[in-house]
């Protein structure tokens, strides 16, 4: 399975209503920034990162694919999905110029697409690959109906609407005034009741004495888990807050490398852990840090799941994983969409990974990358 070709793309998504907002930031579109990779078989591979639809930003993704990455792949054999890996990780000019960031998020795109194509060589859903199937069901929480920007009486009706619907979690967004989303917090943990989880993210917002004078408040509704309460890389920040509160710390999708995972372990600073294949140079890292956080008896939460579609099948083959997050943006961009049924997401079916854009997806939504 000779690679032959590796091509770029972009697709801007529109994200639920006009835009929507956390502590950070505030956007309209999704981007699906990744690459096409052809073998001499006829199978074609896709793979990609995650941004926030801007078009310079994603183009400096696509470049690093297309003359940084691709020239060596072509003639690879897709099978040896490790050995490429480290063949791009611990090429010594691509660490010179970078070991985060845009080369790490390229590369996310290119080992997906691997795995995609290994999978599909071998005629099997990716979870089938990973090793099987570990559990029966995934649970989903919902974080689309707990943005930043949601007026409080919608906040509410949406937590209600989505237990309705079977989910049995819900995340909503703090980081503005903490009396304001103390009062939000409160407000939804009395309309969803005591057996729904409800979990946090600050978005790396707030320093830690504020994130200890919200714990304070917060303790009494129950949190599952505070995710990114203060600035991603602090890790001594994050350990004294898991010290200071009985509320779980949850952290992870800012992480470029295993080795940043390593140090948070180390010093006890994350209780829930939340990689992203589509920032951490893709799902072969992925894997080693779901196998570290199961050595230390740590769940783990892939960020974002049906965002990354690749999250599905880790979640249905991988021990550590517990939990999966719910954002609907992209799901119908591919053949086959990370959907959930009953507050689980349903078992994938399809040989790959299930990165495989639809044809309207690919007409309507491509921009161009350069």
């Amino acid at each position: 399975m000779k690679i032959t070709a590796v091509t770029p793309f972009i697709l801007h998504v529109p994200v639920t209503g006009s835009q929507i907002a956390d502590s950070t930031h505030t956007i309209s579109h999704w981007g699906v920034v990744g690459a096409k990779i052809d073998c001499d078989n006829g199978l074609s591979g896709y793979g990609f990162t995650g941004t926030h639809a801007h078009l310079p930003g994603d183009q400096l993704v696509t470049r690093c694919i297309e003359t940084c990455h691709a020239p060596l792949l072509i003639g690879e054999d897709a099978h040896d999905v490790q050995r490429l890996w480290l063949k791009l990780a611990r090429n010594p000019a691509l660490q010179w110029v970078g070991r985060a960031g845009i080369t790490t998020l390229a590369q996310a795109a290119i080992d997906i697409a691997l795995w995609d194509l290994k999978a599909k060589a071998g005629g099997v859903p990716l979870w089938k690959l990973l090793g099987g199937q570990v559990r029966e069901r995934v649970r989903a929480y919902n974080t689309d109906i707990g943005w930043l920007s949601i007026p409080d009486d919608q906040l509410v009706d949406g937590a209600r609407r989505a237990v309705a619907e079977g989910f049995s979690g819900i995340k909503i967004k703090v980081g503005s005034s903490v009396e304001r989303d103390l009062r939000r917090l409160q407000s939804v943990r009395r309309a969803i009741g005591p057996d729904v989880t409800l979990a946090i993210d600050g978005n790396g917002k707030w320093d830690l004495a504020t994130c200890r004078r919200f714990c304070r408040g917060a303790e009494d509704s129950d949190v599952f888990w505070f995710e990114e309460p203060t600035w991603y890389d602090d890790v001594k920040g994050h350990a004294a807050l898991a010290r200071a509160t009985s509320i779980p710390v949850a952290l992870g999708e800012q992480l470029y490398t295993a080795d940043a995972f390593s140090e948070f372990f180390a010093q006890q600073a994350v209780h829930w852990v939340q990689p992203d294949v589509t920032r951490l140079a893709g799902l072969t890292e992925v894997l080693q840090v779901c196998a570290t956080a199961h050595s230390f008896r740590l769940p783990v939460a892939p960020h974002a799941g049906d965002m990354s579609q690749v999250h599905v099948h880790l979640a249905y083959a991988h021990p550590a994983v517990q939990v999966l997050e719910y954002i609907p943006w992209i799901k119908d961009c591919f053949t086959e969409p990370a959907e959930v049924v009953d507050g689980a997401f349903r078992l994938p079916q399809q040989p790959g990974a299930g990165t495989t854009p639809t044809a309207d997806a690919w007409a309507r939504l491509r921009q161009p990358t350069a």
